[in-house]
């Protein structure tokens, strides 16, 4: 079965745009003061200025609603990273320092992280396409940290690890089972995997080898560059 194919939305106007940026703000204020159960359609609409069935039309649903949030997120983090780079001299270590900046900003709202977080893990098929968005978010923002323009297949895969990584020890921390330190210790350990797939490490280039002919290999790197590429 293929998965539904969605038509493309026309681009929105000035208008319509500052409207969309209010409903996401609205979304952020209300999941920062009382995470997840305080974002309720109502209430956005209603703290945005816009009717519920405008929301609606802009938003399907709560789960669409704090996954775009997330995007918008990623999007001030990426902006951020752009004008501050990481200065690590190896590609481990500033990807290690970009995580971790992203980390300590989650921490600093956490009713907000726990939200976005629980909206990603809720989302079902029909969010299928914001939550790719966020995925290939966060992939370019790494592809960039690591400086590579041309990353091979091994080197894509570290990235998916990192990806990985960084999601389940940010859930870990949110539930309280992952002090800060793990967290560091963690990202750190799992970001040496882009040193470690580097051509020049020998065993490297034998490895990249066998995964340039894996189909899915070679699926993902069009798609990460594709990502890194476009929306952030």
């Amino acid at each position: 079965m293929t998965a539904e194919v969605r038509p493309a939305s026309p681009p929105l106007t000035e208008r319509q745009e500052a409207r969309r940026r209010r409903i996401l703000h609205a979304s952020a204020q209300l999941a920062g003061r009382g995470g997840f159960d305080a974002v309720q359609m109502r209430e956005v609409a209603e703290a945005a200025g816009v009717a519920l069935g405008t929301l609606y039309r802009y938003f399907p649903s709560k789960i669409h609603l704090l996954v775009a949030t997330m995007q918008d997120q990623l999007d001030h983090l990426h902006t951020t990273l752009r004008k501050r780079p990481p200065a690590g001299e190896a590609a481990s270590e500033r990807v290690a320092e970009t995580l971790m900046r992203a980390f300590r900003a989650l921490q600093r709202e956490p009713h907000l992280a726990d939200a976005m977080v629980r909206a990603l893990t809720f989302a079902d098929r029909g969010v299928s396409p914001e939550v790719d968005t966020v995925s290939r978010q966060t992939t370019a923002i790494i592809l960039e940290a690591t400086g590579l323009e041309r990353p091979t297949p091994q080197q894509l895969s570290a990235v998916r690890v990192i990806e990985h990584t960084w999601h389940s020890a940010l859930i870990t921390w949110l539930s309280g089972r992952a002090s800060i330190a793990q967290v560091r210790t963690d990202i750190e350990t799992v970001c040496r995997l882009i040193d470690l797939t580097s051509p020049d490490t020998p065993g490297a280039a034998a490895g990249a080898g066998s995964e340039a002919g894996h189909g899915d290999g070679a699926g993902y790197g069009d798609a990460a560059g594709a990502g890194a590429s476009g929306s952030v």
